[in-house]
Order: C-alpha cells, then sequence, then structure tokens
C-alpha cells in the first residue's frame, strides 16, 4: 500500500511557523490584517470563508469579512476594492471568485493592489509567478501543492510531473511552479488526445479538473506519486477527488486523500501570504525574523 500523504502534518508545521513570526511582527507593534471580499452567499465560499477564519485566528492575524450584495454594481464593487487598497491596516485581501457576471473579471483584476492581492488575481502576480519573483503571490492552491511535495520529501528537479487540469485555478500555476523547480512538466487539458498515456510515463501527476474519479488506477504507473486538487460529491452524496483513490493507493509511491489531504493545506498558504505581504509593507526584513525564529 503506498503512503497516503495528508495535508495536516504541512498545515500545522506551516501554522507553527506563522504563530512564531506574528508574535515576532506584534513586538514591533505590527498586527497582520486579511480582507475577504466576497459576493453574496454562495455555500463554497462561505466554507472557505470559516476555514480561512479560523486559520487567521489561530495564526493572530486580524480579519474583515466584506460581504456585498449579489447583485453589486461593478463600478460599487470597484469602488469597495478601491477603499481596502488604500486602507493602511489592510494588508491582504482575498476576492472570492468567481465573481456574478455583472462583474467584469478581466477589468477587476487590474483593480486589486498587487502588493495586498495575496491569491495571485492581479497580472501582475500571475507575471510574477512565471517569473518566479518571490516577492509576488502565487494562487494558494497550486502552492499548496508545492508545499506538501517540499514536507514529504518529494525533489521534482528532472522528474517528469503531469499534470491533468489547465485552468487558471490549478492547472496553469502548478505547472509554473513546478517548471521553477526545473520539474519536466506536461500539462494536459480537455484537447489533449490521450491524457492517461501522459500520466502512465509520469513520476509525479497532479490533478485538478473537478470530475470525480477522472484518473484511474491504469493512467497511474507504479511507485508515482499522486497529488490530487480535486473536491467534488459523488452521485451517492460522498466526497472524493479527481483520482480513483482505492484502486490507485496500492500502486502508489504516495497519494493525497480527499479530504484531507490539498485543501487542508491552502488557508495556512493563505495566512502565510497575508503575513508575506505585511513584512513588505512594513519593510521588515524576513532574514531578521528569521535569524531570531532559529
Amino acid at each position: 500500500m503506498g503512503e497516503i500523504i495528508k495535508g495536516k502534518p504541512v498545515a500545522d508545521s506551516i501554522t507553527e511557523e506563522l504563530i512564531q513570526e506574528v508574535e515576532l511582527l506584534s513586538v514591533r507593534g505590527i498586527t497582520p490584517k486579511l480582507a475577504i471580499v466576497r459576493v453574496g452567499a454562495r455555500g463554497d465560499d462561505l466554507a472557505y470563508e470559516k476555514g480561512a477564519l479560523t486559520k487567521c485566528k489561530k495564526v493572530g492575524i486580524e480579519t474583515q469579512v466584506v460581504e456585498l450584495a449579489a447583485d453589486i454594481t461593478q463600478d460599487d464593487f470597484i469602488a469597495k476594492i478601491q477603499e481596502l487598497n488604500n486602507d493602511a491596516s489592510v494588508n491582504g485581501m482575498l476576492i472570492f471568485r468567481p465573481l456574478p457576471q455583472q462583474l467584469d473579471e478581466s477589468v477587476i483584476k487590474y483593480i486589486i493592489s498587487p502588493e495586498k492581492d495575496v491569491d495571485c488575481f492581479s497580472p501582475v502576480n500571475v507575471g510574477k509567478m512565471t517569473e518566479g519573483d518571490e516577492t509576488g503571490f502565487p494562487p494558494c492552491t497550486p502552492t499548496a501543492v508545492m508545499e506538501i511535495l517540499k514536507f514529504y520529501d518529494v525533489d521534482v528537479k528532472g522528474k517528469d510531473v503531469t499534470v491533468v487540469g489547465a485552468s487558471m485555478v490549478v492547472g496553469k500555476p502548478v505547472s509554473i511552479l513546478l517548471l521553477n523547480e526545473f520539474a519536466t512538466v506536461t500539462t494536459c487539458h480537455i484537447f489533449t488526445k490521450d491524457s492517461s498515456k501522459m500520466t502512465k510515463e509520469a513520476d509525479v501527476v497532479v490533478v485538478g479538473v473537478g470530475v470525480p474519479r477522472l484518473v484511474k488506477e491504469n493512467w497511474v504507473r507504479e511507485g508515482a506519486v499522486v497529488i490530487d486538487v480535486g473536491i467534488n460529491v459523488d452521485k451517492d452524496g460522498n466526497m472524493c477527488g479527481d483520482t480513483d483513490f482505492d484502486n490507485i493507493v496500492d500502486k502508489a509511491a504516495m497519494i493525497t486523500p480527499v479530504p484531507g489531504g490539498v485543501g487542508s493545506v491552502t488557508t495556512s498558504i493563505l495566512a502565510k501570504h497575508v503575513i508575506k505581504a505585511c513584512k513588505q509593507q512594513h519593510h521588515v526584513n524576513s532574514k531578521e525574523i528569521e535569524t531570531v525564529m532559529n
């Protein structure tokens, strides 16, 4: 049976470091703050918001939930984002997406301050991620994937990695982050002729498409590492991932479960990005804090 690599130990490790960083910032009279911008009350947004608020409270990050009407106009929405941009007490902003149809994300993504954009909505942060500029903020979920690989000593340098999914939420950014670590990356999408052919040849498979149990046992080679980013509910009402976990677990060297895998690390990454944004805005030297922590 392959090793089931859970997200909780990764999240706990990150959280402990963040608690120390917040304590050291507090000595300087600095308290990190996150503003969560939610339009309407979608169930998935509320679930993530609850987890984010719990994580921030544990770490010591202040939070502000900005709940806006589902029918808010674009002008009013932009005005609220600009207000938060100008609020010096707010270090990080998380805007839940997708936004309602009346709000044009292609316009709004240029409004949010890149310095406060802790989940890579701004094209500036997309560009920084592509260039490997560590002052930027890559998306939280793909970053959680990388943290899990790092925590469990999966070195992707020179490895063949297949990413199933090419969205800006998971597929594209995780492919870029893997390339930044010198993996050899193949990205599969809806027009890929035979995704299973690509995954069979991979040392590491990352799946994030939102299709329950898409990746079957015969898609994965013996001894591969499988990272499942999908969160779905099957026809029987059970939560499951994008991989056929029960049939792959005996074949893979390592595999993340759903639930309890990548999703449980994501809020820790969000908190980490808020603290990073706070330090950058206050010109706090990260190496100085690391020295004190060590």
